[in-house]
């Protein structure tokens, strides 16, 4: 799965973890390894600019999703396997972001990992413009960043773990280190 991220934003933040963010949703949500997507952080007045253009909405927002390829779901079981499919470009607006973070009481990194998401399930066909595709959007959007915090913890921890084991290791001269190139 190609997941490029472009960072116009002038704002520091974790760019590989929102990658990850995208991966995780995209694994999640069963889409080919094939996919592109394509993630860019802009200023608030880029970002006011293109939901202007493209929303007809005045001022900046968080996050806007534009979709490329229609996905091909009535695939035939013995068609050829599918090229790549560009999902489209999900817009992050970080300075827009991290007010919306303060007042929900969670970092910006939570905040963009949530638009992200959100982003990426606007590009899969989901919508929250009626109460029934809101709930079930929304259901979905939650379900998956608390499973993406679950494993990143889970990956943290096993990593700590295992840097713990190797100290602990090479303090009673178990560690590989002093082994030479395998042959």
């Amino acid at each position: 799965m190609s997941i490029e991220i472009a960072n116009e934003s002038g704002m520091a933040v974790d760019e590989p973890s929102i990658v990850a963010a995208a991966r995780f949703a995209l694994d999640r949500l069963g889409v080919s390894r094939l996919a592109e997507l394509a993630v860019t952080l802009v200023e608030l007045d880029v970002m006011a600019d293109l939901h202007e253009r493209w929303m007809e909405l005045p001022g900046p927002t968080d996050v806007m999703a534009f979709p490329m390829d229609e996905l091909d779901s009535a695939r035939r079981p013995d068609a050829a396997e599918a090229g790549p499919t560009l999902l489209g470009d999900v817009v992050l607006c970080p300075a827009f972001a991290r007010d919306q973070a303060r007042q929900a009481g969670h970092s910006l990194i939570e905040e963009l990992h949530l638009l992200t998401v959100h982003g990426v399930l606007h590009l899969l066909g989901y919508d929250h413009a009626e109460p029934a595709e809101e709930r079930e959007m929304f259901t979905l959007q939650s379900r998956i960043l608390a499973d993406f915090r679950t494993a990143r913890t889970d990956a943290r921890r096993r990593a700590a773990q295992r840097r713990e084991d190797d100290k602990l290791l090479g303090a009673v001269g178990l560690d590989d280190s002093d082994k030479g190139p395998a042959g």
